[in-house]
């Protein structure tokens, strides 16, 4: 068989269960491993560039430190999974390269104690075009190679001076303010067991303020329902607020609420809009 026609029969041949796995490579920049039995396409990145220590313990990716993501098609669509190895520093400019490029972030938490630097680890999803999703794998790749300053401010809660009229204003809802520290608390409600589970035993959304009106910290938690989570990720990180903590709180609840943790630094009145508009992808 001459040169010409073994090419002619490479690029005629279908790809691997409707998978295009040389242009995700491509897309991707890294090379990946074709799983024949669950028809998946895994591309990984090895966080081999970290010098990690858990308890005294080096760690080194085959001990967890490596980023993945797998492709397989589910009818007409492709579908990816993964898991982002993160810096602390990483966490919420990779969450923004896959909101903003077609993938969801589904969960943000730490897989280890008492580790040097502190990592955390970012889950993935998406359903559609095959390149579009890559794409956005590619993306927070990227993000991985990269380092990005850190938000601060130097704020004592006991000389706060911030005004919380103008956070009522901005948030339709009113607080109340504890050892210079503002906060405002929005129940929502679950059934659990055939009983009612609310506002009083930690189903909510909470913001607390503390600061000046030019320079102020928020921290907080929201309550969101599944469907609401993307909605409220992308209102937040759009504001610039800072997502520590994406998981759920309670087993067996109906319907289910997951809870996500945020950090915020900035004015006031900024900060609050940037939390009503968050508020705005919630029926709450």
């Amino acid at each position: 068989m001459t040169a010409l026609l073994i090419a002619i029969v490479l690029l005629a041949a279908p790809a691997k269960s409707g998978l295009d796995t040389a242009r995700i490579e491509q897309i991707t920049g890294t090379k990946g491993k074709w799983n024949e039995k669950e028809g998946v396409f895994k591309v990984e990145m090895p966080r081999s560039d970290l010098t990690v220590t858990a308890a005294g313990t080096k760690m080194i990716p085959p001990l967890g430190l490596t980023a993945w993501a797998a492709f397989t098609k589910a009818g007409s669509h492709v579908v990816v999974m993964g898991d982002m190895v993160l810096t602390e520093d990483q966490v919420n400019p990779a969450m923004s390269a896959a909101l903003d490029n077609g993938l969801q972030v589904t969960a943000l938490h730490n897989h280890f104690f008492w580790e040097q630097p502190r990592v955390m680890f970012m889950h993935i999803g998406g359903m559609g075009d095959e390149a579009t999703l890559a794409n956005g794998v590619a993306k927070v790749f990227g993000a991985l190679k990269e380092k990005f300053d850190v938000p601060s401010a130097s704020i004592d809660p006991a000389s706060t001076s911030l005004d919380p009229k103008k956070i009522d204003a901005v948030l339709g809802r009113s607080g109340e303010l504890n050892k210079g520290v503002y906060k405002v608390t929005i129940g929502r409600e679950v059934k659990m067991a055939g009983h009612t589970m609310g506002n009083s035993m930690g189903v909510n959304t909470w913001a607390a303020f503390a600061g000046s009106d030019d320079q102020a910290i928020v921290d907080g938690d929201f309550a969101m329902l599944e469907g609401e989570l993307q909605g409220v990720l992308k209102a937040l990180r759009k504001a610039g607020i800072n997502i520590v903590a994406i998981h759920q709180h309670m087993t067996g609840e109906s319907p289910r609420m997951l809870f996500l943790h945020y950090w915020g630094v900035g004015r006031t009145e900024d900060l609050a809009r940037g939390l009503k508009s968050a508020l705005g992808q919630t029926r709450s």
